[in-house]
Order: structure tokens, then sequence, then C-alpha cells
């Protein structure tokens, strides 16, 4: 490992708006599950949570765009969050966190219900077969994030796959959901609204893939208000 590395992994361990659990400790009765708001962030505001945030920049965008809310980023590469985290102190923005942890144990994380919107920023499309269960829009995490978000709550998946694009598009046709909004092409398509949320920030992956001449596809859906999607 680096010398960048471990200095940056060394510097994260002392950020109090960064949380890196033990598996122990998330697997067996989570302390802050149920309690983000009240005993984190020390609010009530509603609760925004990226999840494979990466550097965290779409994390820290957001809290700039729109300070109302919290928002927590989670990834368990340490060495990538210590971005957004750095920037989030620095600018002393206190309603932006970040969780350090594996994606497959975020149910353990939170209580059903706590979570007010979920992020999916540019996830990796798992196309073949025998990877389709990792697929972070995949029904088993889709299940998992129906049991965490509150009645109303959302999920944005913004994403440079089509093929993505279009499995979450069968999925919702699948179970019934509700889209909000959706876009194939979000600067061909929304350019004139440049105050749109899509538009809050181009993550490092985003401007790769614009560069390589992508488009970049957008969708927003909610789940029934009651009952199991299907």
């Amino acid at each position: 490992m680096g010398k960048n590395k471990l200095a940056r992994f060394a510097e994260l361990a002392t950020f109090q708006h960064v949380l890196q659990p033990s598996k122990d400790e998330v697997l067996n009765g989570f302390a802050l599950a149920g309690k983000w708001k009240s005993d984190f962030f020390k609010n009530d505001r509603p609760l925004v949570v990226e999840l494979g945030c990466g550097r965290g920049e779409y994390s820290v965008a957001l809290g700039q765009r729109d300070p109302s809310k919290n928002y927590l980023g989670i990834d368990i590469k340490g060495a990538r969050i210590w971005e957004g985290a750095k920037k989030a102190l620095v600018d002393d923005m206190n309603h932006v966190g970040f969780l350090r942890t594996r994606i497959e144990w975020v149910k353990h994380c939170f209580a059903p219900g706590e979570i007010d919107e979920i992020w999916i920023t540019f996830p990796d499309p798992q196309i073949k077969y025998q990877r389709a269960k990792h697929r972070m829009i995949g029904p088993a995490f889709l299940e998992v994030y129906r049991s965490l978000l509150a009645p109303e709550g959302c999920i944005h998946l913004k994403s440079d796959s089509e093929f993505l694009h279009g499995y979450l598009h069968g999925i919702i046709e699948w179970w019934g959901l509700e889209v909000v909004e959706t876009y194939h092409d979000i600067y061909g398509q929304i350019v004139d609204k440049p105050d749109h949320v899509v538009f809050a920030c181009q993550t490092f992956y985003e401007k790769m893939w614009l560069k390589q001449g992508k488009t970049i596809t957008y969708l927003q859906f909610k789940f029934p208000s009651s009952g199991r999607p299907g």
C-alpha cells in the first residue's frame, strides 16, 4: 500500500463525520440503526443515502445544492471516501457524512423506513449472467432498499449503462412500480433544465464516460405505498 493511501487511512480515522465499523459491529446490532438523524446528524432532516459513493463527489454536491437534508455516502474503499470526507470537513458541511461498509450489509445499518432517498451513481452494470446477483439495482437489493425507504421515499439511478437503465425499467414494469422521471440521455433531453438534480455534479466516472462519447441515463422511481411489489 502506498504512502498516500496510508496517510489517507490515518486521517480518515480522525474524521468525526466518518464511521468505519467492524463487520461484527454492523451485523450484530448496529448502534446507529434508527438513530442516524438524532444521534449522528443531530437533527430531524430528511436522510439521503448514496450507495457505492466512491470519492463521495455526489454526496458532497447534493449537500452543497440543498443543505436542508442530511447526506450519507456509503462505500467500502476508504482511500476514495477520504476525498469527499475531506471536502465536507474543509467546507464545514456538518450535514454530510460517510459510512465505510459493504453495500451487502446496508440492511443492517438502518431501521425500516429510515431513509428518505437513495442515490446510486454509475454502478458496475455486472452484465455477465453469473454476476447478475451483484447488480445494485437487482431484485434482491431492491427488496432491501424497499424495506429501508420511508413510505414516499424514492431511488435515483444515474448511469452510463443503457443496459442497466433498460434492465431497471423492466423490473419497474414487472413489479408495478412508479416512475417519477426517466431520461436515456440527460445531456440531450433536459439541457433546458440546468438546475435539475442530475446536473448537481459530474463525477470522475461521468467525466470519463462523456469523453468516450457515452450517453448518461437517469431514472427516478418509487415503490408502492403499501404491500409487496410484484
